[in-house]
């Protein structure tokens, strides 16, 4: 133990699995995250195309505020099999490293280290019990000056930052940018 490049190896390799744990941690993380859109559509049609949108994604209606001019829906997000198979690997590889390094400063034990890496599927289960998860999409929409001819719609998005990108994309909608 008295060699400083070893030393500095095994420092600098449980550094790296401090960060392969906060990395696998955070794969199941919540990203909810609330956007508002600028759209010409008035109430009616937008909410019609709302409901057509997430029922083709599995999303059933679940609360309607009239008052409020707000809707909830529920679905279930299913996790990736390639995420999880992916962390596995990461956490293989990560153990792996760990356990050659530890061998290196703790000869008696080299011959177990090595079989560290059989917790590697850890990683992957825990992010297919954290990320299959119920999401909820809460959708409210205001009318932007009504008594004008092309009257606009303000709609104001509370979901899952992925699920917010594809609901851009496939309606078409443009971020509405408050003036500060």
């Amino acid at each position: 133990m008295q060699n400083p490049v070893l030393l500095s190896t095994a420092l600098l390799t449980m550094l790296l699995s401090v960060g392969l744990f906060f990395f696998i941690r955070a794969s199941a993380k919540d990203r909810t995250q609330i956007v508002q859109f600028l759209t010409e559509q008035q109430e009616e049609p937008l909410f019609e195309q709302l409901q057509t949108y997430f029922t083709d994604r599995s999303y059933r209606l679940i609360a309607v505020d009239v008052e409020q001019n707000q809707i909830k829906y529920e679905g279930f997000v299913r996790p990736s099999l390639f995420l999880a198979i992916f962390l596995t690997f990461l956490a293989a590889i990560g153990v792996f490293c760990l356990s050659l390094v530890l061998s290196f400063l703790f000869p008696s034990a080299a011959n177990v280290l090595p079989a560290l890496v059989l917790i590697s599927p850890i990683a992957g289960f825990f992010y297919w019990r954290k990320a299959g998860r119920p999401e909820q999409v809460s959708l409210r929409v205001e009318t932007l000056s009504p008594s004008s001819a092309q009257a606009k719609s303000l709609l104001t998005v509370t979901a899952h930052r992925d699920e917010v990108l594809a609901m851009r994309r496939s309606l078409n909608l443009q971020e509405f940018e408050a003036a500060e």
